[in-house]
């Protein structure tokens, strides 16, 4: 595999990750309401979803939910049930407060870091994106090593990504402007997340 399709690799599931999406919002909001350390640990999250489907679309997975078409339909339900739940726990604490930042973050780096990979983890979209990229790009003949190159780089650039949103929307500026609006950006998100979900429920 030479080094200009890794990259190419690489590029195309860069911008597919800065695309907006469940995990933007959800990392969004996050950072804005938990702070920097919690979504930073969402962000790993993230980054571990990603490479559990980039590893499962490697192995073939995209195959199997093409010759089992019942298995996706179940992920893609279950994917979609649970940003939904997640949607509706936004709107119940939407009228919440904002924690004092010197309160420290009221979820922990390991809540934080599940809710990501669980969100990430959930939908099987991803599944199909890598699988249509690799065998696209990546040689039959590529080596081992190559493969799992791809598949830590993918898990690293789709951290990375959410990392750079979560600083931005933890700096005081954008947590400030978040705490005056709290109760309807909160509804809005959850209605976002809530779409996505019955979008991935109906695709």
């Amino acid at each position: 595999m030479t080094p200009a399709l890794f990259l190419s690799v690489v590029l195309i599931h860069l911008l597919a990750a800065m695309s907006p999406g469940p995990s933007f919002v959800v990392c969004l909001k996050t950072a804005a309401s938990d702070g920097f350390r919690t979504a930073a640990a969402l962000s790993l999250g993230f980054g571990l979803g990603a490479a559990l489907w980039a590893a499962g679309a490697m192995a073939g997975l995209a195959l199997v939910f093409q010759l089992v078409p019942a298995l996706f339909l179940v992920l893609k339900i279950g994917g979609a049930a649970f940003l939904i739940f997640i949607a509706v726990a936004m709107w119940r604490h939407a009228p919440d407060p904002l924690p004092e930042a010197s309160a420290g973050p009221p979820k922990s780096p390991g809540r934080a870091m599940r809710l990501g990979f669980l969100t990430y983890a959930t939908n099987p979209k991803p599944a199909i994106f890598f699988g249509a990229v690799f065998v696209g790009l990546v040689p039959v003949d590529a080596p081992l090593w190559a493969r799992a190159a791809l598949v830590l780089v993918i898990g690293v650039n789709e951290a990375l990504w959410y990392l750079v949103v979560s600083r931005v929307f933890s700096l005081p500026r954008a947590r400030a402007l978040y705490a005056r609006a709290k109760a309807w950006t909160d509804r809005a998100f959850g209605t976002l997340i809530a779409g996505f979900g019955l979008k991935i429920a109906l695709a």
